[in-house]
C-alpha cells in the first residue's frame, strides 16, 4: 500500500507491505524509500512493513524546518498513529536515522519492541553548535540558489548514483533511472538534504544529552555494522553498542549501505 499521510503539516510518502509485527526502516541523509526494497521484500511476508520519507527526501513534502531528534521521533510516530499501528514496533535506522530511532526508542519505550541500528552516525562528544541559525539560513539560501540555477536537474541524479556506488562494495545504482531523475532532479531534495546535513551537529548533541537524561535504554537491540568502513569505523560502531547496551554484528563485505550490499544478512538480524 502507497499512501500520503499529512504528519506535523508535511504530506509524508509511506509505503505499508507484508504482515505480522511492524518494522519501519528509516533511510540514511540523502536516501529514499525505494532503497530498502531489497530488505522489505525479505520481511514482508512475516512482517508489515513501514517505510515512509523524512520532509525533503523520497516523495515527501518540503522540509519547513529543520530536524531534531524528538521531533524526528515524534515525526515516527505521528507515521504509526496515522497508519493505526500502536505498536510495539521494530525501530530500525540507518546512518543518520539512527539518531532519529534511537530518539523514538529513548521518548516512546513503550512503543518499541526493538531498536536496530544500521551502519549509524556516531558522535561521542558532540556539543550544540556555535551559530546554529546563522548554518540553517546559510543551508536553505543555498537551496534556493541551486534550485534557480538547475543545478539538482543537471547533476542530482549523477550525484546520486555517485553516492551510491561509493558506499557500496560492489555494484552501482540498482534503483530504476527514471525514478531517480524522478526524486533527484528536484530542488525539493536538495534542499531538504542540505538543512539535514546542516543541522547535523545539533541532533548529535541533543541525542547525547537524552542519553544523559532518561539513562539505561529500555528496548533490546543491535547495532550491525559494515566491515568495509574500515578499522575504526568498527571500533566506533562496537563501541556505540557497549554504550547503548546492545548487541554487535558486524557484516565484512558490506559497505555503508548495508541494505543494498547485504540485504539478507540485514533482514535476518532485524
Amino acid at each position: 500500500m502507497r499512501t500520503y499521510l499529512r504528519v506535523g503539516g508535511v504530506v509524508h510518502h509511506v509505503v505499508v507491505e507484508g504482515a505480522g509485527p511492524v518494522v519501519v526502516l528509516s533511510a540514511g541523509l540523502g536516501m529514499s524509500w525505494f532503497d530498502w526494497d531489497p530488505v522489505a521484500a525479505l520481511l514482508a511476508p512475516r512482517r508489515t512493513v513501514v517505510r515512509f520519507d523524512r520532509p525533503g527526501h523520497g516523495l515527501s513534502g518540503p522540509a519547513l524546518a529543520a530536524p531534531t531528534a524528538a521531533g524526528e521521533a515524534g515525526r515516527i510516530a505521528g507515521i504509526l498513529d496515522a497508519l493505526g499501528l500502536p505498536g510495539p514496533v521494530t525501530v530500525v535506522g540507518h546512518s543518520i536515522a539512527g539518531f532519529h530511532a534511537e530518539a523514538f526508542a529513548r521518548l516512546y519505550p513503550g512503543r518499541t519492541a526493538r531498536l536496530v541500528l544500521v551502519d549509524s552516525s556516531v558522535e561521542e562528544h558532540a556539543r550544540p553548535p556555535v551559530g546554529l541559525a546563522p548554518r540553517l539560513a546559510l543551508a536553505r539560501a543555498a537551496g534556493v540558489l541551486l534550485g534557480r540555477a538547475g543545478v539538482p536537474a543537471a547533476l542530482g541524479p549523477a550525484a546520486r548514483r555517485a553516492m551510491v556506488r561509493g558506499a557500496r562494495t560492489g555494484g552501482g545504482d540498482p534503483a530504476p533511472r527514471d525514478l531517480v531523475r524522478r526524486v533527484y532532479g528536484t530542488s525539493r531534495v536538495l534542499r531538504g538534504l542540505l538543512l539535514e546535513n546542516a543541522a547535523y551537529g545539533a541532533l548529535a548533541a541533543e541525542l547525547l544529552a537524552l542519553r544523559g537524561e532518561l539513562g539505561v535504554l529500555d528496548a533490546c537491540g543491535v547495532v550491525v555494522a559494515g566491515g568495509a568502513g574500515g578499522g575504526c569505523w568498527v571500533a566506533r560502531q562496537r563501541g556505540l553498542a557497549g554504550v547503548l547496551g546492545v548487541d554487535f554484528r558486524l557484516v565484512p563485505d558490506a559497505g555503508h549501505l548495508l541494505m543494498l550490499d547485504a540485504p539478507s544478512a540485514l533482514a535476518t538480524t532485524i
